[in-house]
């Protein structure tokens, strides 16, 4: 009888180890727990798991994106169709830089996660971005943002915040009917669609700093297993009350400054996060850099690049929720604040405003009328009242 009991218990173990915990069993850990996950190092990694999708480059460049207006081909656009945005956690402390597949994003929010340490929700939809991560916990306002991308977006991350209060991410993602559907929570979702990866970054880092997945395999995951591609389980398509910003094209090289930059800090004394943007008038974009270094993508091993840069000033407050050392946060994010766009090398002034959870953030100028963006990415840097946005 004890061995048939030991086998049996055996066959469990294997069988979790294997196919993911599930979701309830960590309903009362804190995010980012990784003490059930087996890693493996990059080396032994099939390589089709870093490999985004490639379309043809010489197609015509004939259709826009919904989320951030760039062109691509019919090609690109048949496979976009397919599927729904996805949102990403993916941290931003300096052991996990530099992270892969930011630059493949059509839009990314970037707001202090704790302790002045900032993440960022990265939305994908246009693009395959092959790796991407590391990928760390929700936080409510990031859920807020995710939102604005459909009934039931699919949000990768990693566990979230889960004390009792207006912090709790994980209770509010429940509360939205995500939770066995859209939401794609890595202790939901099994080995290897999420996975621990060291040395990625040629360096031991701490295992928080080591969890990685991939865009087409979360995609596929969501469709084959939780029936949700394009439309939802009832049929409607994700985009039927998806309110697109306008796009125009960039302005003549012949009426763009020379230059222009921007510096960004979130909290004061946190240089590790603060963001610098150069203006590059050649390709009309701006230029990242992050604690002073050059921001890389991991996967291009090139200089993360925006289109567009839009600073939301937002009042930010401790959760007051009990968790240790009151850190985690709320931001105001729903009303309407102070924005400042760059675009086209120029600063505009003018204003947010989000009415409620599932409302596109508009931006207005100072007339107030809506901004139409420049086609490409568009980061959303959220910052508290008091942070600094200096612009020369």
């Amino acid at each position: 009888m004890n061995k048939k009991l030991l086998t049996v218990l055996l066959v469990i173990i294997t069988y979790l180890a294997t196919t993911g915990i599930s979701y309830s069993l960590f309903a009362g850990k804190q995010a980012d727990d990784f003490s059930s996950v087996t890693p493996v190092d990059e080396k032994s990694t099939s390589q089709n798991d870093y490999e985004a999708l490639v379309f043809d480059q010489n197609q015509k460049k004939t259709e826009e994106c919904p989320t951030n207006g760039a062109m691509y081909s019919k090609q690109q656009r048949a496979w976009w169709e397919k599927h729904r945005p996805l949102g990403v956690m993916i941290e931003n402390t300096t052991d996990a830089r530099p992270q892969s597949g930011l630059s493949f994003a059509d839009t990314v929010y970037e707001a202090v996660a704790e302790g002045g340490i900032t993440r960022f929700l990265t939305i994908f939809y246009c693009q395959d971005a092959g790796i991407i991560g590391p990928v760390r916990s929700a936080r409510t306002y990031f859920v807020d943002f995710i939102s604005e991308y459909g009934e039931f977006p699919l949000y990768g991350h990693v566990g979230g915040a889960n004390t009792d209060g207006p912090a709790d991410a994980i209770g509010q993602i429940e509360q939205y009917g995500w939770k066995a559907y859209n939401d794609l929570d890595q202790f939901g979702v099994p080995f290897p669609i999420y996975k621990q990866i060291k040395n990625r970054n040629n360096r031991d880092v701490a295992t928080e700093h080591t969890m990685y997945s991939n865009t087409s395999n979360l995609w596929n995951y969501a469709a084959k297993k939780r029936d949700i591609t394009d439309k939802d389980k009832d049929g409607n398509s994700w985009d039927e009350n998806f309110t697109p910003y306008s796009f125009k094209e960039d302005a003549k090289e012949t009426e763009r400054p020379a230059a222009q930059t921007a510096h960004i800090e979130f909290w004061e004394g946190q240089g590790d996060f603060a963001v610098d943007w150069a203006y590059d008038k050649a390709t009309n974009s701006y230029l990242r850099k992050v604690g002073g270094e050059t921001h890389m993508d991991r996967n291009t091993n090139k200089q993360l690049a925006a289109k567009n840069v839009v600073v939301l000033f937002m009042q930010e407050n401790r959760a007051n929720d009990g968790y240790q050392n009151n850190l985690h946060l709320v931001y105001k994010n729903k009303g309407t604040g102070k924005a400042i766009i760059l675009q086209d090398g120029k600063q505009i002034k003018g204003t947010w405003k989000k009415d409620k959870r599932a409302s596109r953030t508009k931006i207005l100028a100072a007339d107030g009328s809506e901004l139409t963006f420049n086609r490409g990415l568009i980061w959303f840097q959220i910052l508290p009242l008091d942070g600094i946005a200096q612009i020369k």
